[in-house]
Formats: C-alpha cells, sequence, structure tokens
C-alpha cells in the first residue's frame, strides 16, 4: 500500500474515509465508528484541522471542592488515566482545611521573536532597533487595532545577543499585550510586519519570525496551607516535604513529579479547548529556566507543623478564538468554571495543577501511588475481559479484594465465576 495520495485534502469526508479503509482494510464496524460523532461534529472537526475523518473522545469530568480565592468552583476536566479527577477532588477538599488555595499573576503578555543574522556589528544593531522601537511597536500595533482597543498590543522591545553554531544572532524580543487570546496568531502576525523594518535599520537577514512559547512574562502563581490534621499527621507533611526534596533535586524524579501537575493543568486545558503542547513546553522549559530541570513546585513545612506549597508556571490560554470559541464543550466549560477573562482561567489551572500535584505526593508519601489508581484501572480491565453493566464494577471489586494481578486472564476468571453463580 501507498501513503502517497495526491489530493487527500480535496476529498470529501466520505472518500477520505473510503481512502484508509482501503489502505488499513477497516471493516464496516470499523468505519461505523469513523462517522459516530460527538457534539463537535464531522462537518465542525473539518473545519478545525486538515483531512479529518472522524472525531475522537474522551472522558469529560467535574472535579469538586475547589475554593480558589475566596470562590467555590466546580473544574471541567478531559482525561483518559484513572483517579485524576477523583485525586483532584479529595485533595481540593483538603485545601479547604487552610482556606482554600490563592493565585495571582502577572499581565498576559506574549514574545514574539525575530531572528536577525548576518549583522556586521551585532551591538549597533541592537542600538538601533532600540533607537526606532517606539516605530516597530506602532509598525507591530498596525496589524491589530482591535487588540490595541481593548488596551493590548505591543508593549515593547528587548534586544539579545545570542552566540550560536553559526556565529553572532540578533534575537528581537517583541512584547505584547494580548488580553484574552492565547496570542500566537497575534505576535505572529506582528513580527512579520516588522522585519522588513528592523532588515532596513540594521542592515541583516531575517529568518525566524514566531512565538516563544515559553511564556515567562505570562506565570501564574498559587499557594495553599493544608493543616497537618487534614493530612493525616505531620508525619505526611514530612513525607510530602521530602519527596518534593527529592524532585527539586533529581530531574529523574522532577520529570514525574512535574507530570503530576500537568495532569491537572492539562485536564482543564483540554475541556476549555486550549493549546495544550503550548502549555506542557512552555511548563517543563520553565522548570529548567536555571539550566538544570526541576520542581515546578515547592512544598515546605510552617512552624506549626502544617503543609505549605507554592507553583510558578506559565499558562497561556485563552477564552477567545481558536479551538476554544468552535468546540461547543469548549464553550460549555467555560460556562460551568463561570470565569470572566482569561487570566481567571489561568489562575484556576494553575491551582488545579498545585492541587494535582499534593495528591500525587500525599499518596506517594503514604500508601504509595497504586492503590488509589488500580482501583479505577481495575475496572477498565474488567470492561477489557468482557464485563458489561454491574458485572465491571463486581469484577474489579473483586480483584482488589482478592489481591490477585490486575490482568485481564485474571479479570475473565472471576467474570465466568460471576456468571456462574448468576445462572445457578
Amino acid at each position: 500500500m501507498n501513503s502517497r495520495i495526491p489530493g487527500f485534502y480535496k476529498l470529501s469526508l466520505k472518500d477520505r474515509i473510503e481512502k484508509v479503509k482501503e489502505f488499513a482494510g477497516l471493516s464496516e464496524e470499523e468505519i461505523k465508528l469513523l462517522k459516530e460523532t460527538g457534539r463537535l461534529g464531522l462537518e465542525t472537526a473539518n473545519r478545525m484541522i486538515e483531512n479529518v475523518i472522524g472525531t475522537f473522545e474522551l472522558p469529560f469530568g467535574i472535579a469538586t471542592n475547589f475554593l480558589i480565592n475566596g470562590k467555590d468552583y466546580l473544574i471541567p476536566m478531559v482525561i483518559e488515566e484513572p483517579s485524576v479527577v477523583a485525586a483532584a477532588s479529595n485533595a481540593a477538599k483538603m485545601t479547604r482545611s487552610g482556606g482554600g488555595v490563592f493565585t495571582n499573576s502577572t499581565e498576559p503578555v506574549m514574545i514574539a521573536q525575530i531572528q536577525l543574522v548576518n549583522v556586521e556589528c551585532p551591538g549597533s544593531a541592537r542600538f538601533e532597533i532600540l533607537n526606532q522601537k517606539q516605530e516597530i511597536l506602532d509598525l507591530a500595533n498596525k496589524q491589530d487595532p482591535v487588540l490595541v482597543k481593548l488596551g493590548g498590543g505591543a508593549k515593547d522591545v528587548e534586544v539579545r545577543i545570542l552566540d550560536s553554531l553559526k556565529g553572532k544572532m540578533v534575537i528581537i524580543h517583541l512584547l505584547v499585550d494580548v488580553k484574552d487570546a492565547m496570542g500566537a496568531n497575534a505576535v505572529n502576525t506582528m513580527a512579520e510586519a516588522v522585519a522588513p523594518y528592523i532588515e532596513k535599520i540594521t542592515g541583516g537577514k531575517v529568518y525566524l519570525r514566531i512565538v516563544s512559547n515559553l511564556a515567562d512574562r505570562r506565570v501564574v502563581r498559587a499557594k495553599t496551607v493544608v493543616r497537618k490534621e487534614a493530612l493525616g499527621g505531620e508525619e505526611v507533611v514530612d513525607g510530602i516535604v521530602s519527596a518534593y526534596a527529592f524532585a527539586e533535586a533529581d530531574p529523574y524524579r522532577a520529570a514525574t513529579h512535574n507530570k503530576g501537575i500537568m495532569n491537572g493543568v492539562i485536564a482543564v486545558a483540554l475541556a476549555t479547548g486550549q493549546d495544550t503542547r503550548a502549555i506542557e513546553a512552555g511548563a517543563h522549559s520553565y522548570a529548567a529556566k536555571t539550566g538544570k530541570y526541576t520542581s515546578l513546585s515547592v512544598w515546605e513545612k510552617n512552624s506549626e507543623g502544617d503543609l505549605v506549597g507554592s507553583i510558578e508556571i506559565p499558562m497561556p490560554v485563552g477564552i477567545v478564538g481558536g479551538a476554544t470559541k468552535i468546540n461547543p464543550l469548549a464553550q460549555l466549560s467555560l460556562k460551568i468554571l463561570g470565569i470572566k477573562n482569561a487570566r481567571e482561567l489561568a489562575e484556576i489551572m494553575g491551582a488545579v495543577g498545585l492541587v494535582q500535584n499534593l495528591a500525587a505526593l500525599k499518596a506517594l508519601a503514604t500508601e504509595g501511588i497504586q492503590k488509589g489508581h488500580m482501583v479505577l484501572h481495575a475496572k477498565n480491565i474488567a470492561a477489557m475481559a468482557g464485563a458489561v453493566g454491574e458485572e465491571i464494577d463486581s469484577v474489579a471489586e473483586l480483584m482488589i479484594k482478592r489481591k490477585v494481578k490486575v490482568r485481564v486472564d485474571n479479570a475473565k476468571k472471576i467474570l465466568q465465576e460471576i456468571r456462574s453463580r448468576t445462572k445457578s
């Protein structure tokens, strides 16, 4: 079979599906799966990305108990991993013992990078660019008068001289307040517009003109104090602080530690139609900003023996434009959250990341991560073994109760027992 299919993007949805059917030998039942669709709809999906042949669903859950800045929230989460939503809800309840989670954030400033090369005198080029800063800002802001009218737009210009494998480069940062948008399209357009002017005043050559996903001017901070009694005592507090110390010191541990944070952040990002790849890239690069990859969060014990947690993380999110506006479930998620602007959404996501981290660390410091996870995982295995309806819960419960390995073969044996008893 040949994957070279000229004009595939021009084909109708029906014809694209037919081509994939022929290539992969799909059955009619499998084709039926592709044609089934949820609230997004095939036509809407077809306008969002290229070469669409269907839509893909994930579980949509709600995390409860969140108190953020004195306000109660129900948190929409879209994720396939068992235990995440339950863990977030449980940990959020613990944070209420100290008043919940408190947050703040910087202005929604994104960075457009402009790469200038072949410059004879980089220092002189830097001078000229900064000398013409206002002209550059004016030119950038002409690209988006609506954003400027809302109080946003290009606000500043920075210039760095960078040593590279190709010699010295002059890197211009255009700092843009994007208001309630994620902002990538706006800053990319501005960067492309000012590039010819920068070439003119420096005599150099511009290549890349694009947003940076290290959104370190657009960060969220969250903090919580969890009473030791809510956690199960001071020994648990010590265990959590010790677990954090491990992540702070060791990048191998930090990667999994931060993945736990992103379980919460990305689940909310998916529910609200955000660019999850940009958020992930920004978070992990921010974790390495000192030159060593480390924990995004900090966990400490105060003088009263209570647990104090905090986090600082880039959060480039939007509530206007992109998939957020097109996907009806993303709009529904924003309504459930009851937010008014992108900064509020960003702060909620930062709070969820901190709470999700708390849940994971508490489990690791006490019973281990697998106990709660495997209860839910057992249900998935039961379904894979052929259990349906109430059988799924029964098979899962017996696997856990009997302490057998949570595997499909064991689930099938238990399912046969249950069905035999029902028949008799």
